[in-house]
């Protein structure tokens, strides 16, 4: 049996995620089982981890090491399992946010989260709304497991007013446009993440969770 925890810390749409994923694995014809847990046991004797989100940084990185789950993140990663963020879960593995004045994140990745409403105002982008909402085509940057049986700008649901820089580009997974290209799949070892929200991406959505359950956390 294969074991996914989805990392409950009281922010995010926990159930969809998990729904979501035990719907993939029927797809597989894989005996999966979907944990909703902050248990730091549970979480690190999983097969898969997954760290959904939504809501305000400084809220989600509160209960996070209110929890202990920024230091369990660190370890999971660490031992190698396949891990994926998803929206804010995403945000939170870089190393600060714009958001609530400047919010101090895990760190995983160099780099920070801007709001799209500097970045507007400095490119005097004014007819585009805040938050990015809806469907948008993601360009895949890299060749990853993660896109097996995904084409290639195939369109995902997206709502959020921040997002991810990364230092180093080339951990870029993914890229939209909205204004201006910006990063939404960010890569590195065993560890993806995505600014859109596969469990609300229809075929596509349910495609990137069922590579999740295939993945080995290895290129």
């Amino acid at each position: 049996m294969t074991t996914v925890a989805v990392i409950d810390y009281g922010m995010g749409n926990l159930h969809s995620v998990a729904k979501a994923i035990e719907h993939a694995s029927e797809s597989l014809q894989t005996n999966t089982q979907v944990l909703v847990t902050h248990d730091h046991d549970r979480i690190l004797a999983a097969d898969h981890v997954v760290l959904p989100g939504v809501g305000a940084i400084r809220d989600c990185m509160g209960e996070i090491n209110r929890l202990g789950v920024d230091k369990i993140v660190h370890q999971v990663i660490a031992a190698g399992t396949p891990f994926l963020g998803v929206c804010v879960g995403m945000q939170a593995l870089l190393e600060n946010s714009d958001e609530n004045d400047g919010t101090e994140c895990l760190g995983i990745f160099n780099g920070h989260v801007h709001s799209f409403a500097s970045t507007f105002k400095e490119q005097s982008l004014t007819d585009l709304k805040i938050p990015h909402m809806g469907w948008n085509q993601v360009k895949q940057r890299i060749d990853h497991p993660m896109w097996h049986n995904i084409s290639d700008c195939a369109r995902f649901y997206f709502v959020h007013s921040y997002y991810t820089q990364p230092d180093d580009t080339q951990l870029i997974a993914a890229t939209s446009e909205y204004g201006f290209e910006f990063c939404v799949g960010l890569a590195r070892d065993n560890v993806f993440a995505t600014q859109f929200h596969p469990e609300k991406s229809q075929h596509a959505g349910l495609q990137l969770y069922a590579n999740f359950l295939s993945w080995n956390g290895k290129l």
